[in-house]
């Protein structure tokens, strides 16, 4: 039986500790600890968001923009020196880039990441995508090699694509758990607008905005196949984002709004962004054609527009995709991941099932919704506080004795748009082992092992 103890203990820094009522020395006396079982004991609960030391930094060797915007990078975000790879013989001069070549290239690159690498971020403006039989975005093919799979040659380019095994993903090591490291381009045309996107990323740091969002349904048939999913948003949102579905509002835009967190919409191109003003961390995208067809977007609005007009990252396809929307971002689970703590890079990528046309562009590492689970001892009980579990999945934390079997000291579940706040009851002194169990990173519908004790 273990006395209730007269004042919370604080947690160490999102480490579970068993019967332990303190982070190494200090406290109160001992009337105010509980039983101290195994002090020994230690459960470290996985963090959600790509951190910096995992971010591979990508630069041009000679490309004055691309060797600027790397060290702009570099500094604001204290990456590790080692992080930064020169990439020898780009030609940053063309829109494209040949299979043949890029294949070469990333080879290069791949044979020198360091330890621990889960994702990269190129810096410079050009090449944006890969030629081969198709055209892949070369954020996708530096994530999985070019392959004809994932773009389709015409006429098959209206077809479904390889999908992605990180879309809705639970993985916070991509490389690890799937063999792919996702990939952002900057996306800045010039060093202004660049350190103007580091800024926004970095003021957008566990910001957690409280909205708002903006979900359009337009008049555009062609490009209005992600509406429906849009339509259910506010309500399940409700009480801890501010989202709204516009159902054909006046042109088919949004204008004079502030605040904007989430902007979603179907057209060629999207008027009224000099209107508008978005928050640190913002993801802004429009469903059409050609927006990741940089410079020009092929005649519609390149997705650069958006990072221009304050957003923080957005998305659009290289070639023609035929409005599928498996290729593009699906707003359920963008919002989702982005609001349990994944980065911009993380979020977005986890919302495209098909991404293999497409181009990523932004700062990968904004996280507006950054936060550490919390777990600490109170009244003889732990308590664990995080907004990261997947909503209807099912989290055990066990305890057991020697090699004894697993017994389970509580469950949650997680609830979409709700924070978690749950109490367990302390394992016994007996306890040799403790392990904190839930979906796991590659197949959510599973159960794995996320944390155990030594």
């Amino acid at each position: 039986m273990v006395p209730a103890m007269s004042k919370s203990v604080a947690g160490c820094c999102g480490v579970l500790v068993l019967g332990l009522a303190g982070c190494g020395g200090g406290g109160g006396g001992e009337a105010e600890r509980p039983d101290p079982g195994n002090p020994n004991l230690l459960l470290t609960l996985p963090e959600p968001g790509l951190q910096p030391a995992q971010l591979a930094l990508l630069v041009a060797e000679g490309d004055t923009l691309s060797e600027a915007v790397a060290a702009a990078y570099l500094q604001a975000r204290k990456l590790p020196a080692a992080n930064l790879i020169r990439v020898r013989g780009l030609d940053t001069s063309q829109p494209e880039i040949s299979a043949a070549a890029f294949t070469a290239l990333r080879a290069d690159i791949e044979a020198r990441l360091p330890a621990g690498i889960q994702a990269s971020l190129m810096t410079w403006a050009a090449p944006t995508r890969v030629r081969g039989n198709c055209r892949m975005g070369i954020t996708s093919a530096m994530a999985f090699g070019y392959d004809d799979a994932y773009c389709m040659p015409v006429p098959a380019n209206c077809l479904s694509t390889r999908a992605s095994p990180y879309f809705d993903s639970e993985s916070l090591r991509p490389h690890t758990d799937h063999g792919l490291r996702p990939a952002m381009l900057l996306g800045a045309g010039n060093l202004t607008l660049a350190q103007a996107l580091i800024a926004r990323g970095l003021a957008a740091e566990a910001s957690h905005p409280p909205g708002t969002g903006y979900f359009v349904r337009t008049s555009d048939a062609f490009r209005n196949g992600r509406a429906n999913e849009f339509e259910e948003l506010p309500a399940q949102w409700a009480g801890a984002l501010t989202l709204n579905f516009l159902d054909k509002p006046s042109g088919d835009v949004i204008t004079g709004r502030s605040d904007l967190l989430f902007y979603l919409t179907g057209l060629a191109s999207v008027g009224g962004l000099d209107t508008l003003s978005f928050r640190p961390g913002a993801l802004a995208d429009h469903l059409t054609s050609f927006g990741g067809h940089l410079p020009s977007g092929n005649g519609q609005m390149p997705v650069t527009r958006w990072l221009e007009a304050g957003a923080t990252a957005s998305f659009g396809t290289v070639e023609e995709p035929c409005g599928i929307i498996q290729k593009f971002p699906r707003a359920p689970q963008l919002v989702d991941h982005y609001w349990r703590g994944a980065t911009a890079l993380e979020a977005y990528w986890k919302s495209v099932q098909q991404p293999g046309q497409g181009l990523f562009v932004g700062d990968p590492l904004a996280r507006p919704f950054a936060s550490k689970p919390t777990l600490s001892i109170e009244a003889g009980q732990y308590r664990l506080r995080t907004r990261a579990l997947r909503p209807s999945a099912r989290y055990t934390l066990e305890y057991r004795s020697g090699a004894g079997s697993w017994v389970e000291l509580g469950s949650v579940t997680g609830q979409r748009a709700t924070p978690v706040d749950q109490r367990f009851p302390l394992a016994p002194s007996s306890a040799t082992q403790i392990r904190w169990r839930g979906p796991c990173p590659g197949q959510p519908a599973a159960a794995c092992t996320l944390a155990e004790s030594p």
